[in-house]
Order: structure tokens, then sequence, then C-alpha cells
């Protein structure tokens, strides 16, 4: 069963207070600018004026957000939902007129009714006020819970490849094994014995993105398992930078290009195939190489090709990365076999030391 995804960490409150401000800046800007060029209003006493509609505004403004969170927009819409929110809007405007008269006739002394060009027009201007601050908080509602069923899509995305992943590798293993019993029984044993302890460490490591030195303990643990399979006939070079070990990549990524070489290099060949692992961080991006002197392979079967676990691969750097991961693929007749895999590293700041 999935775990749902946790819900999104509330923003600092500072940060709430500034994205308020800084959404009602533009209103405050808009009625300075009318007052000015309708009542020929002096700069500072139409900033002055437009700051106080605004600010009581803004207020107001919190009381529809909650508003809003409590009454959800419906799939599909209903009368009886329209109907809340006008009513909702008359409220606002009536108490927006009320609270800035309140405001204005403590200012003056006196008892004021705040209505500028008019009740109508004032109330007019709360609607649309009303309707701006909803419009905002439901769109903001709706990004925040589209952004948690992608979390929660891409995470059971994940899960599913992941899932594929093992019994994949769990039938190639299983298969040298076999391959082993008639010809090698003490080496299929001790192969066996080696395929236990993978096979424990790939089921019971469920991250989707784990360290290069993890996945590189595991590729050699399944690299001395195809050993006792192909002898001298698999022969491994690595290159590892040290930096690079504590990068990260998709759990099973390093492994899933090794294997597709063993695959279609040394499982058909009578000579001896060299496999060149190299890795190595640059400009902030893990590079992983792996390629073999064999006989090459059709590219287009090779991205077809189930028993790769190409395309499974590739689906994963989409759903982790996006387009900044890249899996490029290079080969030719007589001209051996090369995989380089591109994954983008998060920058490190000095509070993650």
């Amino acid at each position: 069963m999935q775990t749902p995804p946790a819900p999104l960490p509330p923003a600092p409150r500072l940060w709430i207070w500034t994205q308020l401000i800084i959404g009602w800046l533009p209103v405050w800007a808009l009625l300075s600018l009318l007052m000015m060029a309708t009542h020929q209003t002096p700069l500072r006493e139409a900033a002055l004026i437009a700051l106080r509609l605004v600010g009581c505004a803004a207020v107001l403004g919190l009381a529809v957000h909650r508003f809003t969170e409590r009454l959800p927009w419906p799939y599909p819409m209903r009368p009886v939902f329209v109907a809340q929110h006008l009513l909702a809007a008359a409220a606002y405007g009536v108490t927006w007129l009320l609270l800035n008269s309140l405001i204005e006739s403590a200012v003056s002394g006196r008892l004021v009714i705040a209505a500028g060009p008019g009740i109508v027009a004032f109330l007019v201007t709360g609607v649309w006020l009303y309707t701006m601050v909803a419009g905002v908080a439901y769109a903001s509602r709706a990004a925040q819970r589209s952004a948690q069923l992608a979390a929660l899509e891409a995470r059971s995305q994940l899960a599913a490849l992941r899932a594929q992943v093992h019994p994949h590798f769990l039938f190639n293993a299983l298969h040298t094994v076999v391959q082993l019993i008639p010809i090698d029984p003490r080496g299929a044993v001790h192969a066996a014995e080696l395929l236990a302890g993978v096979l424990r460490s790939a089921l019971e490591d469920s991250d989707d993105v784990v360290p290069l030195a993890r996945e590189w303990d595991f590729v050699q643990r399944y690299l001395e398992i195809e050993r006792i399979r192909f002898g001298e006939r698999l022969q491994v070079h690595s290159r590892i930078a040290p930096e690079a070990l504590a990068a990260t990549l998709p759990s099973f990524g390093l492994q899933t290009l090794v294997e597709n070489a063993v695959r279609h290099a040394a499982a058909p060949s009578v000579a001896p195939v060299a496999l060149h692992i190299e890795a190595v961080l640059d400009a902030g991006q893990l590079s992983l190489s792996v390629s073999d002197d064999g006989a090459g392979v059709d590219l287009a079967d090779a991205e077809r090709g189930s028993g790769t676990g190409l395309r499974r691969l590739r689906e994963r750097l989409g759903w982790l990365h996006g387009s900044g991961a890249s899996l490029q693929l290079r080969s030719a007749p007589g001209q051996g076999y090369t995989a380089r895999l591109r994954i983008p590293q998060a920058l490190k700041t000095p509070a993650d030391d």
C-alpha cells in the first residue's frame, strides 16, 4: 500500500505577510492613481486614503481566505455555492464601507460615511475586491493540491517501476545460477550464496535515490556473480572518482547499465570482453559511463528490448529529474557499446554542513 505524501509544510509567517503586501501593492497604486486622476487629489493625500482603503480590504481578505477554506470549490458547480459567495461578497462590501467609515470618523472626530464616489460604486468595488481575493485563494489552493497530486503520482510511478526492476534483476541472476549448475556445481553454490546477499540488499532498499557508494557496492557484488559465470571472459576495469561516491542517482541506475553491457557484450562472446566503468563529478552533474569492447549492438533493438531495463531507467530519470538528466547510448558494429548517464546534483548549502 502506498503511503500518501506528507502535506506541504506551512510557509513561514513572514513569507505569508510578504506575499500579502506584494499582492495588494498594485491595488493600492491603482486606487491612488484613480483618485488623483478623477478628483485631482494630491499624491500624498491620495496615497494615504488608498492605503486606508486597501488596508481594510486586506484585513477583511483574511476572513475571505478562511471562508474559502470552509467552502471548497464544488465539482460540478452548484447554484448554492454561487449564492453563498454572492451573499458573502455583499457582506464584504458593506463591512468594508463600515470599517472605512469608522476609521474616517475616528480620525475626523465626527460621524462620516466614507463612500468616496458614492455608496453604490463603493459597494461594487467591494464586491470586485471580494471576487479577486476569493479567486486568488481558490487558485492557490488548487495549485497546492496539484503539487501534492503530482508528488503522489511521481512516488506511485517510481514505486511501480522499482517493482518491475526487482523481478527483472532476479530473473537474470537466477538464470546465471541455473547455467552454472551442470558445469560448475561448486560455483553455482557460491553464486547462489552471493545472490542471496544481493537480493536481500535489493529487496530491503526501498529508496528511489541512493548514493553512488551504495550503488557501486551493489554492482560489485553483482559483478562477482557474473565473474563466476564467465570467468576470464569478463574483465572489469573501474575508475570511480572519490568525490563522486557521495553523489546520488536512481537506485539500480548503474546496475542497469552494467547488466546491459554484460548481457550484450560478454554473454554472446567467446573471446574476453573488457568492461570499463567510470564515474566523475562534472559541473554539478554526476557523469557515469559504462562501455565495452564487444561486437556492438543495434541501438534501436537495445532501446526496445524489455530485458535491458533501459526504458524503465529513462522513465525513472524523467520522474526524478525531468529534462535535467540524460541517458546517451553509442554503438557501432565491431566498436563496442557505451552508455553514458548524467544526473544533476543538488547544490550544497552551508545549512547542509
